[in-house]
């Protein structure tokens, strides 16, 4: 029996690489993003794979439930839209991008899921997958806002399963690290060239191996959960912590502000 997935954040990156890959294995497919043509486009693609498109921004939440509450067959919730915008500190950001953060990243994952939920719940069968960000785990300057709000997806969704059981619904975090899609585009806000040296000299994740990864977590057998996946390219890992050193002062100067 086919089996339906719905996919935020469908027009791009991520979102329509998980479209093609679930398409190719006999998913039913439900399309929602912010961007018509592109929707229709994909759906011209995939053909019969495509229920349905929903023209929709996950910020709405009037729309989110309008356009979701009523549905009542989707196996696999892909809570995939997100964004980051620009790498600013703290003190000198758009606030603006902060709220458009916040408003997508978790009131639009939010929204979405419960939506969602209490039909999961009632057919006591189901999985929200919640596409998440090593940037919730791993800070970096200019992440302040972004990384926030992708900590939290990685809590919301660890309560999510604490919500849940004895329930056989399913819920997994995916953290992706660096990864080429749209996503720095966005950020820096069309800026092509400051995009591209965010990948300069790296070979990074595809948006293919994020989607193989939702793909492998969703055809697990029913009984397993998977709860929560990090992947980085091999390029990519951690660092030394960041220490800022005032190579003026004296010996005499640190000794005495260890022993104060």
């Amino acid at each position: 029996m086919s089996q339906t997935i719905l996919i935020t954040g469908a027009t791009a990156g991520f979102g329509s690489a998980c479209a093609r890959l679930f398409a190719h294995h006999g998913w039913q497919l439900i399309l929602a993003g912010r961007r018509a043509e592109r929707l229709q486009a994909l759906q011209q693609e995939l053909g019969d794979a495509v229920s349905a498109i929903l023209t929709l921004d996950v910020r709405d939440r009037g729309a989110v439930f309008t356009q979701l509450g009523d549905l009542s067959a989707v196996d696999v919730l892909l809570n995939n839209a997100g964004l980051a915008l620009g790498l600013e500190p703290a003190w000198d950001v758009d606030i603006d991008d902060w709220d458009t953060m916040i408003d997508t990243n978790i009131k639009g994952l939010t929204y979405c899921t419960r939506a969602l939920l209490p039909q999961m719940v009632k057919r006591n069968s189901g999985h929200v997958v919640n596409i998440g960000s090593t940037a919730g785990s791993w800070p970096y300057p200019g992440g302040n806002v972004y990384g926030a709000t992708k900590a939290f997806v990685e809590q919301f969704s660890r309560n999510l399963r604490a919500d849940l059981l004895g329930k056989r619904v399913r819920v997994t975090y995916i953290a992706p690290g660096m990864a080429e899609s749209e996503f720095s585009q966005v950020r820096f806000k069309g800026d092509t060239d400051k995009a591209a040296q965010v990948y300069r000299g790296v070979t990074p994740l595809r948006p293919e191996d994020i989607a193989a990864t939702v793909y492998w977590v969703v055809t697990q057998p029913s009984h397993v959960n998977i709860n929560a996946i990090e992947l980085m390219p091999v390029q990519q890992s951690w660092n030394a912590l960041a220490v800022q050193r005032d190579e003026n002062k004296s010996l005499k100067d640190r000794a005495a502000a260890v022993d104060r």
